[in-house]
């Protein structure tokens, strides 16, 4: 298991930013998934990169979801950035998003354009994991976490926490994960035997690593490059992924439907692509993941793929809405309301 000494920071809450509906001229409006860190960021440099002005409201990715639904008939947001891929896919297929080719379209990794083409545009990607609290393991003389299953260990009752799947994607990229892993039937009786030692679901996918950085967990389930801030902010935590199988998110930024500033949102998002703008997610967005870029540089402190058993996820079923939505309905009707 590849770890790295952590430190960290609290759980950043939602993001700034006056939103207004109607067409500004000048003006984009858009939908901010990241750490807040990199959502501040690009509505600083973006204005000086073009002279258009950025709005921004910060939510979780499922939480952006449901926004998106909410305001289909009269959008307020004219891009949706960053977050877990699977929200992105729906959102496409349920026409919340319009998918266009950016002008450095051929500057992106292949690998990422070839999976997620036609629905939204890849931002970055990342590998899901797990922080961890090694002193409080030690204070309970327990054992490292090796694979998915020992997060059901008994021994590990009120130590973990995971984020809710049905606001978080970080949280559906896991129980996807587990579901590719174990099977359908296998997983979710693993995620019922899981579900007395999970001591939060939270809201947000950074929210586990800060909970296992403050001690209040051992065991937190989060992408590693979020991890890695926890790192950077102090936490006396390290990193790792289930050596079973670990899911990936591929990030994307998408075009909202209707949109009421659509030149500049397609401005913006042409710019989010550029090596100078995805310089900003390390260098002062604190954000950790793989750039889609190939130009981007990779910060040296991004946990990097082949260091960890990562699985061929499958993007195009369980980015479906069919199958996302019977996922976390299931997950809502038999393991959420599980006494404890």
């Amino acid at each position: 298991m590849k770890r790295f000494l952590l430190a960290g920071l609290v759980f950043a809450v939602a993001g700034l930013g006056v939103v207004q509906a109607g067409p500004a001229p000048g003006r984009v409006t858009v939908l901010c998934v990241p750490d807040l860190a990199w959502c501040n960021e690009i509505k600083a440099q973006f204005p000086r990169a073009t002279g258009i002005t950025l709005d921004f409201l910060r939510m979780s990715a499922g939480e952006a979801l449901t926004r998106l639904r909410a305001e289909r008939a009269n959008p307020i947001f004219d891009v949706w950035f960053g977050g877990t891929g699977d929200p992105q896919w729906v959102a496409s297929e349920e026409g919340l998003t319009e998918f266009f080719r950016p002008r450095n379209w051929e500057e992106l990794r292949p690998e990422l354009r070839e999976v997620v083409a036609g629905k939204y545009i890849p931002l970055y990607a990342g590998i899901l994991g797990w922080a961890l609290n090694p002193r409080l393991l030690r204070e309970k003389n327990l054992p490292e976490p090796k694979t998915w299953k020992d997060l059901a260990d008994p021994r590990y009752r009120g130590l973990v926490s995971y984020p809710n799947p049905t606001t978080s994607g970080t949280g559906y990229t896991m129980l996807a994960t587990i579901v590719q892993v174990y099977g359908e039937r296998e997983a979710f009786e693993l995620l019922k035997r899981m579900h007395p030692n999970v001591a939060e679901y939270t809201r947000a996918g950074t929210a586990p690593g800060v909970l296992a950085g403050r001690g209040e967990v051992a065991i937190g389930v989060t992408f590693n490059h979020e991890s890695v801030v926890q790192i950077l902010r102090g936490f006396p935590i390290t990193y790792g992924s289930a050596r079973d199988g670990t899911g990936q998110e591929i990030g994307g930024v998408s075009l909202v439907k209707g949109a009421p500033n659509r030149a500049n949102g397609i401005a913006f998002i042409e710019w989010s692509l550029t090596p100078e703008a995805q310089r900003l997610a390390s260098e002062a967005g604190e954000s950790y993941q793989i750039p889609s870029n190939t130009r981007t540089p990779v910060s040296r402190l991004s946990p990097r793929f082949q260091d960890f058993n990562v699985i061929k996820y499958d993007f195009v079923r369980f980015g479906s809405a069919e199958v996302r939505s019977r996922l976390l309905d299931r997950w809502l009707k038999e393991v959420f309301p599980l006494p404890k």
